[in-house]
């Protein structure tokens, strides 16, 4: 018996707020919410007949959202990365991220890198990579 990744889990002083922005970018949906948590999902996991079609192992995760008394003070150990896909544009990506709210940050990643880190709205930094397929 082996275990299987179910989600990353994120502590923020506003879940309701950092999830719908997280499911914006994403494009994802909510999946489940209550006081304590909020969980995002791919739309995909909400066409009917899912489950039945695709084994627990095979789904995927999600994006939990849960309260923390204290706001972000270091560097995250963990991060999202972020893909544009093959035909599309980083620096629009990018762009339409700064508008719903994320920024910029340096965590000393370098002029010659070819990602953008930026940070959502509770600072928690992430990566936008050069377009990919894979």
């Amino acid at each position: 018996m082996a275990v299987r990744w179910y989600s990353v889990v994120v502590g923020c002083r506003d879940p309701r707020a950092l999830a719908a922005w997280w499911a914006q970018v994403l494009g994802w949906r909510t999946a489940y919410e209550a006081d304590d948590e909020v969980v995002i999902i791919p739309p995909h996991m909400f066409e009917d007949g899912f489950a039945e079609r695709v084994s627990a192992r095979e789904r995927g995760q999600g994006l939990v959202f849960v309260p923390v008394p204290e706001g972000k003070t270091v560097k995250n150990r963990l991060h999202i990365d972020l893909a544009p896909e093959a035909d599309d544009d980083q620096d629009v990506e990018v762009q339409r991220l700064l508008d719903l709210g994320a920024r910029r940050v340096d965590v000393g990643q370098g002029p010659e890198v070819t990602w953008v880190v930026l940070a959502d709205p509770e600072g928690n930094e992430f990566c936008v990579l050069s377009p990919r397929d894979l």
